[in-house]
Parts: structure tokens; C-alpha cells; sequence
């Protein structure tokens, strides 16, 4: 049964041009291979080994940055011990009104006493500074390091400056060590985040999130298994350009360098424009869905992959009407505004009483297939 799954699901008729089997992608020229689906395996156990140096990073590199730009990890308030209260806690962190007035009755204190006691309590389990800022410090420089290597190995590559070389002989084309390496690195970084989800600062996002990486692994997984590693690693690349500086305003704004994380966020709406609204569409899109077309033709899985290429490039408008939104108060008005994904509460008696019935705030999702991003929260994403 598992073996009539696996040829219904790797159809040949499905994945791969006409005329072409994968028996025919077995048996590459001397000294040469072709992508195999086995070979994106490796990124499983290389996910735990990404995750474990992640740590050693954070502990390492990012804290002792902390400590220097005065960043401390900070104590937080504890609530006053309260079994009626914590039991409710645990499963409703933001009481309504009905609630609100039970417990009044219930444990004879004023309304605005529990509002203070949940507020101090959910603060109990918010991350501090120094937490998110070694989170956006690990994939700052995952980002960036992924990104010049990326650059380093496309910058000699026929295909980055005449896209048309992407399908040449496609699917046969030889994979390079430059490609894989890029390709598992990726996978293996989308992997451990997806672990390291239930672990990390928890935010109202979570299960949008997870979705996000289990379609990114699988994008990526399939685009090397039919082997489409040249556009693949184009894409890649155009998406993690962005994501630099965005965590490096991220930085800026955890160590309250306010106008550097002003000038970082205008710079990081400049490089998403000019990324995903320009490179993307007009140079890897374009090349994907005419050019393919004209030189390997048409298969049932181009049809997936153009439409789900379509598809991220319609949110990448949509994201950067958002970012754009904030960009320009960062350039009038002086200061990035924040979103609905802040891991940091007010504690004004204002925000105390509206803190569970505000409308939500403008949230950015960077990547594609993305990410999502915002001053205080977590970037995530391709």
C-alpha cells in the first residue's frame, strides 16, 4: 500500500516535463548528479544540530551583545498567588466582562484589581528585551550569512544574469555543491524553526506560523526533488535580502536606537520594493512562467508552482502597503509604530481596560510562502 502511495504521489506525469521519467534523472553523465528527494534528508538531523548551535549563539554571542548595548533580561512583576484566579489563567488569560464581575462577587475585590492582577500576570509570561533580542540576533545573522553566500555563488552563475539558462536541458542539469549546500541550509533553518516554534516567544500568530514553515519546507522540498534549483535559489535569495534589515531594525529598536531603527526600517521598505515588487515579479516570475514555457513547455506541477509563485507575489503587494504605511510615519512623524503582535504590554489604566477589546493593529508578513514581521515580534519567513 505504501509503495502504490508513493508512485501515485511521485507521478512522472505530474512532476516532471513530458517524455521524461524519473529513471531518466537516475543515471546523470560521468562526474555529474541530479537532485534526489533523499537528499533533502540530511536536513532533518542538520535541523537539530542549526537548533543546538542557535543556542550556543544566543548564550554565547547575542547575550554578551546585550549586556554591552545594556540590555537586561529584567525581572518581571510577579502577581499576587491567587488559585481561583490562576486556574481561569490558564485557560482564558483575558476574562470578559461576565467574568470579570463573577470573580468581583466571587473574591470580593474591585473589578479593576483583577484587570491589574491578569495584566501582571500575562507580563509574568512575556519574554523579555533581551530574549527577543537574541532571537533576532540568530536570524539576523542566519540571514545574512545565508545571503551572501547565496550572492557568492549566484554571482558566477550564467543563469543570474540571463534567467533563460534556468531551463536549458531541464531537467537535466547537474547539480552543483554551491546548490545543495544552499538548499539543505535553508531547509534545515525552516525545519528548526518550526521545532523551536513551541519553544520561543509564544504570539497570537502561532498557527498561521506553522503553517508557514510546514508550506516552506515543502516548496522547497519539492522544487529540488523536480529540480528546479536555479529559479529555487533565486527565489531564496531575493526573499532573504529583505529580511536583513529588518532584523537589524528589530536590533536597533531593542536597544533603543530609535532613529537607527527608523532608518533601518525605511531602508528595509526600500529593499522589499525593490525585491519583491521588482526583481520577483519582472526577472524571476517572469522567467518561471514565459520562458519555461517557451523552452521546456508546460507540466502539471508547473501549474502548481507558477500558481503558488503567483499567489505569494499578490501578498507581496499586499505586505508592502502595510510596510509602507509604517514607513511613511517613520519618515513624518519620526518613530516606527508598533503592531498588534507586541510582546509588551502598557500599563497604563487605560490600556489596562481596553487591553482585551482593542482593534487589532497592522501586522506584516514578510516572507513568502515569509514571514512575519514586526519591531517586537519575530520574522519568519520564504
Amino acid at each position: 500500500m505504501t509503495s502504490s502511495f508513493s508512485a501515485w504521489f511521485w507521478s512522472d506525469r505530474f512532476w516532471l516535463p513530458e517524455n521524461v521519467t524519473w529513471a531518466d534523472l537516475e543515471h546523470p553523465p560521468p562526474g555529474q548528479e541530479y537532485p534526489r528527494v533523499g537528499h533533502v534528508l540530511y536536513a532533518l538531523p542538520l535541523s537539530v544540530g542549526v537548533f543546538l548551535v542557535r543556542l550556543l549563539f544566543e548564550r554565547l554571542v547575542a547575550k554578551p551583545c546585550a549586556h554591552i548595548l545594556q540590555i537586561q533580561a529584567g525581572v518581571p512583576r510577579q502577581a499576587q498567588p491567587n488559585a481561583v484566579l490562576e486556574r481561569l489563567y490558564l485557560s482564558k488569560t483575558c476574562p470578559d466582562t461576565r467574568q470579570l464581575e463573577g470573580l468581583s462577587k466571587q473574591l470580593d475585590w474591585d473589578v479593576r484589581k483583577i484587570q491589574r492582577w491578569f495584566r501582571i500576570r500575562r507580563n509574568q509570561d512575556r519574554p523579555s528585551t533581551q530574549t527577543k533580542f537574541c532571537e533576532s540576533m540568530w536570524r539576523f545573522t542566519f540571514y545574512l550569512g545565508i545571503f551572501i553566500y547565496a550572492i557568492r555563488h549566484l554571482w558566477v552563475s550564467p543563469w543570474m544574469w540571463d534567467t533563460r539558462i534556468c531551463w536549458h536541458k531541464f531537467p537535466f542539469q547537474p547539480l552543483s555543491p554551491g546548490q545543495y549546500t544552499h538548499y539543505v541550509a535553508e531547509l534545515a533553518f525552516y525545519w528548526s524553526l518550526m521545532f523551536s516554534q513551541f519553544t520561543d516567544i509564544k504570539r497570537k500568530d502561532f498557527m498561521i506560523m506553522l503553517v508557514h514553515h510546514l508550506a516552506t519546507i515543502i516548496l522547497i522540498t519539492f522544487s529540488y526533488a523536480n529540480n528546479m534549483l536555479r529559479a529555487g535559489t533565486l527565489v531564496m535569495c531575493v526573499h532573504d535580502a529583505s529580511d536583513i534589515f529588518l532584523e537589524a531594525a528589530k536590533l536597533a529598536n531593542y536597544a533603543k536606537y530609535q532613529k537607527l531603527c527608523d532608518g533601518m526600517f525605511v531602508l528595509f521598505s526600500v529593499v522589499f520594493f525593490l525585491t519583491r515588487l521588482v526583481i520577483y515579479p519582472f526577472w524571476i516570475v517572469n522567467s518561471v512562467l514565459f520562458e519555461s514555457w517557451e523552452i521546456a513547455g508546460p507540466y502539471q506541477s508547473w501549474w502548481l508552482f507558477n500558481g503558488l509563485l503567483l499567489v505569494l507575489q499578490a501578498l507581496h503587494i499586499i505586505w508592502f502597503y502595510l510596510i509602507a504605511r509604517i514607513a511613511i510615519k517613520a519618515i513624518f512623524k519620526g518613530k516606527v509604530s508598533k503592531d498588534d503582535r507586541s510582546d509588551i504590554e502598557s500599563s497604563s489604566d487605560e490600556e489596562i481596560n481596553s487591553s482585551c477589546s482593542k482593534s487589532p493593529a497592522v501586522t506584516l508578513n514578510t516572507k513568502g510562502s515569509s514571514h512575519t514581521g514586526n519591531l517586537n515580534g519575530e520574522t519568519h519567513d520564504h
